[in-house]
C-alpha cells in the first residue's frame, strides 16, 4: 500500500489542523493524486513521523489533521558527515541525494584546487535552497524523519581544520588502506574530492589534521558515485546497513 510522506517546516502536535503550502498542496493533488480523506504521513525534521488525514485539498492549499505520532525509521547509530567537493551539472545533486538515502547527517560542500567554478554570491541562496530541497525529497522517499542540513560552501582547508569526529577519512587512490578497521566510532567525517581528485597537498593537509587515507578498491569511482559506495561500506561495518 502506498504511503504518502511529506515534509513540512512547522510544529506538529496531535489534534492540530495544519495548512500545507502551495508547493506541497500541488504535489499532493497533481502528482500524488491524493483526495480528501486520504491518510498521509508528515514530518518536520525533528525525527518524528505523524499520522495525518487530508481534510481539504486543491492545487493551492491543503488542510491536514494531525492524528497521532507513529514509529519512524531510526537514524543510524553512526553519525556521518560528508565533506564533498563541488562538481558541475547534476553530479553534486545526485551525490547528496544518495548520501541522504544512505543516512548522512550533515553535508558540507567544499571548494578545492580542482573545483573549477564557484557559486556566484547572488545565486548562492537559491542554490542552497535547491540542495536542501533535494535532501528533503530524498528523506520523503527513503523514510527518514531527520533531515540533514546542507551547509554553505567553504574551503577544503578550513573544513578539514575544524571538523570534529571520532574517525576521519579522506578517499585517496594511492598509499591508502582498503579497510576501515576498529575501534568502532560513534561519528565519522568523510572527505571526497572533485572530478580530477584531490591534490597531493590537499591529501597531506587532511592527514595532518587527523584524516586517514582510504581507498574503495582498484577502480576509480566518479565523484557522484564515491559517497554512496563509501557510506555503504562504513554503514555496513559500523552503522545499520
Amino acid at each position: 500500500m502506498r504511503v504518502i510522506r511529506l515534509y513540512t517546516p512547522q510544529d506538529l502536535t496531535s489534534g492540530d489542523e495544519v495548512t500545507l503550502d502551495a508547493v506541497a498542496a500541488n504535489h499532493l493533488v497533481r502528482v500524488l493524486r491524493a483526495r480528501t480523506g486520504d491518510a498521509l504521513v508528515l514530518f518536520n525534521g525533528a525525527g518524528i513521523d505523524w499520522q495525518c488525514r487530508l481534510l481539504e485539498a486543491d492545487k493551492r492549499r491543503a488542510l491536514v489533521r494531525v492524528e497521532c505520532e507513529i514509529d519512524s525509521v531510526p537514524e543510524s547509530p553512526l553519525r556521518s558527515v560528508l565533506g564533498l567537493c563541488l562538481s558541475k551539472g547534476e553530479r553534486f545533486d545526485w551525490a547528496i541525494q544518495k548520501a541522504t538515502e544512505m543516512g548522512i547527517a550533515h553535508i558540507q560542500p567544499l571548494y578545492s584546487e580542482r573545483v573549477d567554478y564557484k557559486v556566484p554570491q547572488d545565486r548562492l541562496e537559491k542554490r542552497m535552497q535547491h540542495w536542501q530541497q533535494i535532501v528533503v525529497s530524498a528523506c520523503e522517499q527513503c523514510g527518514r524523519s531527520a533531515v540533514p542540513q546542507v551547509a554553505t560552501p567553504q574551503s577544503l582547508e578550513t573544513w578539514t581544520e575544524q571538523i570534529e569526529a571520532d574517525r576521519k577519512f579522506v578517499l585517496h587512490c594511492v598509499n591508502a588502506s582498503t579497510t576501515a578497521t576498529d575501534p568502532r566510532p560513534q561519528s565519522i567525517a568523510l572527505l571526497i574530492g572533485p572530478e580530477g581528485g584531490l591534490t597531493e597537498g590537499e591529501v597531506t593537509h587532511a592527514q595532518e589534521h587527523g584524516f586517514e587515507a582510504l581507498t574503495l578498491g582498484p577502480r576509480i569511482l566518479r565523484t557522484e558515485t564515491a559517497p554512496a559506495v563509501a557510506l555503504a561500506i562504513l554503514g555496513a561495518r559500523w552503522g545499520d546497513l
